[in-house]
């Protein structure tokens, strides 16, 4: 299955979430179909029980959707048409998480507080353009611009799963947002994040614990051979920003406070 592009991957427990004994609430997808690729980053919430298990099937039902919504729209021509595609994916996936809450107990709001609230960020590639949307929080980085979404009041952001629920959001703050469109041939690199990728953003000038090599930028990730050809090598170099370095009484803590995830892609060369 031929595709322009190489992509990669990694996430890596927040420190804070490490110090408490929690879980790693991101979860990230990949998927490939019909000369598409669908990218999609879910963020539990951090109140949730365990809201890891909603990020990790809500990524792996928002991207096999989108891949369904493309198969049979792949020839976008306009931010209207990507739009009305994201709006029908969003509805094909609350349709299962509706099944899925009832079928696991018998109040669906119980179920959706401890389980199924999570952020969305994702990216479509297609033959002719290139979609990024999201709900909630995060960041997208396209062709090295940098666009960081939120933080939302209260740091309480959007979930895909409120559209279950009855909430005082309204329904447009409920549906997916349209970030980017643009023609495939205008990109040439890309980078999704949970919003963990901020404190990443804001360490680039530190130094890793225990080490003199300082964190770096993001560009690193796109622009370097490794990334690309280790598939494990992304979480490994986060893990090596957020480990926590002790020696004597010498203490140097992680970087990374939250759960910090990313999927980045360059085109072929």
């Amino acid at each position: 299955m031929h595709h322009p592009f190489v992509i990669a991957g990694g996430s890596v427990l927040g420190r804070s979430h490490r110090i408490t004994g929690k879980n790693n609430q991101d979860a990230l997808c990949c998927l490939l179909a019909h000369d598409c690729i669908a990218l999609i980053i879910c963020d539990g919430c951090g109140s949730g029980e365990q809201s890891e298990v909603g990020a990790q099937i809500g990524a792996c039902l928002v991207a096999r959707s989108l891949l369904r919504a493309a198969h049979h729209r792949s020839d976008l021509t306009s931010a209207q048409n990507a739009q009305e595609m994201l709006e029908r994916v969003r509805l094909a996936v609350l349709k299962r998480l509706r099944i899925l809450a009832q079928e696991l107990g018998p109040s669906v709001a119980h179920i959706v507080n401890q389980y199924l609230l999570f952020t969305v960020v994702g990216a479509l590639i297609m033959p002719q353009n290139a979609v990024f949307l999201s709900l909630g929080d995060g960041l997208i980085v396209v062709n090295g611009e940098v666009q960081e979404l939120g933080p939302f009041p209260n740091n309480a952001p959007p979930y895909l799963s409120y559209g279950l629920l009855e909430t005082h959001l309204t329904p447009e703050m409920l549906r997916f947002q349209l970030q980017r469109i643009l023609p495939i041939e205008e990109l040439n690199s890309f980078l999704i994040g949970s919003d963990g990728v901020g404190d990443l953003m804001q360490a680039e000038h530190r130094k890793m614990p225990g080490k003199n090599e300082v964190v770096g930028t993001l560009s690193q990730f796109w622009e370097e051979d490794r990334f690309f050809n280790n598939p494990d090598m992304i979480r490994r170099r986060l893990a090596g920003f957020n480990r926590d370095f002790l020696q004597g009484e010498n203490r140097e803590n992680g970087l990374l406070s939250d759960d910090t995830t990313l999927i980045v892609g360059r085109r072929k060369t």
